[in-house]
């Protein structure tokens, strides 16, 4: 019967031929496997914990229709915004627009509709 040789650092193990070893796995190794394969797990359940909720919530609000503006030639959002709410700050109101429309600055163009948040409404 032929042995096969396998040195390991300092000691010396001898197995038969064609003889399979088992695989044990240490305390640690077994952490390590678990936690390898619960973090994609966890990852995925925050991902859909965080960004399914928020769909969900979306859904069930009521429906809010606002009032339109559109853009003249020669008007500014400051001239809009002193249009429809003349006692409050323009600089307000103009940050409200721009975030209401995800407006990406304050520059607007003739025949634009501008949505008017609520606050603003006559």
């Amino acid at each position: 019967m032929s042995t096969a040789t396998v040195t390991m650092s300092s000691s010396t193990v001898e197995f038969p031929a064609g003889a399979t070893t088992h695989l044990r796995l240490t305390r640690r190794g077994r952490a390590v496997l678990t936690t390898l394969a619960a973090v994609p797990l966890i990852v995925g359940a925050l991902f859909f914990a965080l960004n399914g909720g928020g769909a969900l919530a979306s859904g069930d609000q009521a429906r809010v229709q606002f009032q339109y503006v559109t853009v003249e030639s020669g008007q500014s959002l400051w001239s809009i915004a002193e249009k429809v709410a003349p006692t409050a700050d323009p600089r307000d109101v103009i940050a409200d627009i721009v975030s209401l429309n995800q407006l990406d600055s304050a520059v607007v163009s003739p025949g634009q509709r501008l949505a008017i948040p609520a606050q603003y409404e006559r």
